[in-house]
């Protein structure tokens, strides 16, 4: 692959990717094949359509493939185990119970999704959306008699909302490094755009979408147990078990920005094993370990039974990782086509302003090849010159690293494993996952590129 070049041009590159995408939802949703042999045969189509080396395809695949599962298996199966332990414990019903009676049944989805955009802070996407799932499940089963999306879509919005805008997740941090942005100034910008985004494009769109698909709560972490214990552990007991990833990641993401700001010494050896508790699998594994104790051992139960209960957690969520893996196998190969190159070169010199141009760029690339991160480096590259050399306010600086990092958000589809984990974690299938979620990123998208604009025209008059 090093000594291989892209001899396509952009146009028959775009034809592929499209022809590509189609394909995989006539296989899905009109031949009815499964989604995770799907992409495996799209994935292999595509790379010998695009010219990829013979001797290289099978390479790609399984990179991409493995690439993917190296975070999302770990993140999952430890949110899988947890949420399990939860769920058979009574600790989720109990909290559902606690929850409702606190906020109301009508307030309770606002009320679910604010407690995701403050978890959402330190949390990365996934590892967030994993852990909070027993939760929102256990809360749409007792107030929306059993629909799934008045709650997943606003806490899953949150989390998204938090990833893209805020640092220190690595989107906006990647682009605020490349454009010489001030991070302190784009945080405090971020939380103040971060709210109305989410109200719009998550708990008002989760609440629309909600009344028109009926979405039964898939049992990805069981039913409630028959023989579960009878004394379910007190509500405060189960938040502060959550509250435990949230503060080992905070510690993390805190101590490696001090890092880079020079407050802290990262090569001290504590600091370095600080930082590893924090890392979104080991600090999921260990809230499991703590969770197994708290909600099994302390409860009474023996290792023998816990060590089936979490054994049962990982059945039900095999086909989430294996479609996710193969989610980020399709976008490989569509990233090992050079199709990204191609149309960073063609979209290089669009003739917009610099804030639209980012954009324009981000959300292109996105829809071409499933990656946010790919698209927000490579927009971001390609105007990182024009805004150095231009005449902006650290105002307007923080509001083309915004536009930017929107654009790489927009309408995640097929060739995105988020679109799939998102998908299969809450039982929807490819159909209605474009209906709801793919329109949420999109809407989401569009309100932060808004949002932007208006931050950018205060920094021309400041």
């Amino acid at each position: 692959m090093d000594d291989w070049t892209q001899t396509l041009g952009t146009a028959p590159l775009l034809a592929i990717a499209a022809g590509a995408i189609a394909l995989i939802l006539v296989l899905i949703i009109w031949l009815k094949v499964h989604a995770f042999l799907a992409l495996i045969i799209v994935s292999l189509v595509t790379a010998f359509v695009a010219g990829i080396p013979v001797s290289a395809i099978v390479s790609t695949l399984t990179g991409g493939f493995g690439g993917t599962l190296g975070t999302v298996a770990l993140l999952v199966a430890l949110g899988a185990m947890l949420g399990r332990l939860i769920e058979h414990s009574g600790g989720a019903q109990s909290l559902a119970e606690t929850f409702v009676r606190v906020f109301g049944e009508k307030r309770a989805p606002f009320a679910l999704g604010i407690v995701s955009l403050i978890l959402g802070f330190p949390m990365f996407f996934d590892a967030g959306l994993v852990m909070m799932l027993p939760i929102i499940f256990a809360i749409a089963r007792r107030v929306s008699g059993n629909n799934v999306l008045l709650f997943g879509l606003p806490a899953a919005a949150a989390f998204s909302v938090m990833h893209v805008f805020l640092p220190p997740h690595p989107g906006p941090v990647t682009a605020s490094e490349l454009y010489g942005a001030n991070l302190g100034l784009l945080l405090i910008v971020g939380l103040i755009i971060a709210f109305p985004i989410w109200y719009l494009s998550g708990y008002l769109w989760g609440k629309f979408i909600a009344r028109r698909i009926v979405l039964p709560v898939p049992l990805l972490f069981g039913d409630v147990d028959a023989d579960q214990p009878k004394n379910p552990p007190k509500p405060l007991t189960v938040i502060l078990v959550l509250l435990l990833p949230m503060l080992l990641i905070f510690l993390n993401t805190g101590l490696t920005t001090l890092g880079a700001a020079g407050a802290v010494d990262t090569d001290n050896t504590f600091v370095q094993v600080l930082i590893l508790l924090g890392n979104s699998p080991v600090a999921l594994l260990i809230t499991v370990l703590v969770a197994t104790v708290v909600f099994g051992f302390r409860r009474g139960e023996n290792g023998t039974a816990l060590e089936k209960v979490v054994d049962s957690a990982l059945g039900p969520v095999c086909s989430v990782i294996l479609i996710t893996g193969a989610g980020g196998m399709f976008g490989a190969v569509l990233r090992a086509s050079g199709i990204g190159d191609a149309l960073a070169d063609s979209l290089g010199d669009l003739g917009l302003p610099v804030i639209v141009a980012a954009y324009v760029i981000a959300v292109i690339l996105r829809l071409a090849q499933g990656s946010a991160t790919v698209a927000l480096v490579t927009a971001a590259g390609l105007a990182a010159p024009a805004v150095m050399a231009g005449d902006f306010s650290p105002l307007q600086v923080v509001a083309i690293t915004l536009a930017t990092a929107a654009g790489s958000v927009f309408a995640g589809h097929v060739n995105d494993s988020g679109f799939w984990l998102v998908g299969r974690l809450m039982g929807m299938d490819v159909k209605t996952t474009l209906k709801t979620w793919t329109v949420q990123q999109a809407i989401e998208s569009v309100l932060g590129f808004v949002a932007a604009l208006a931050v950018f025209g205060i920094g021309a008059l400041l």
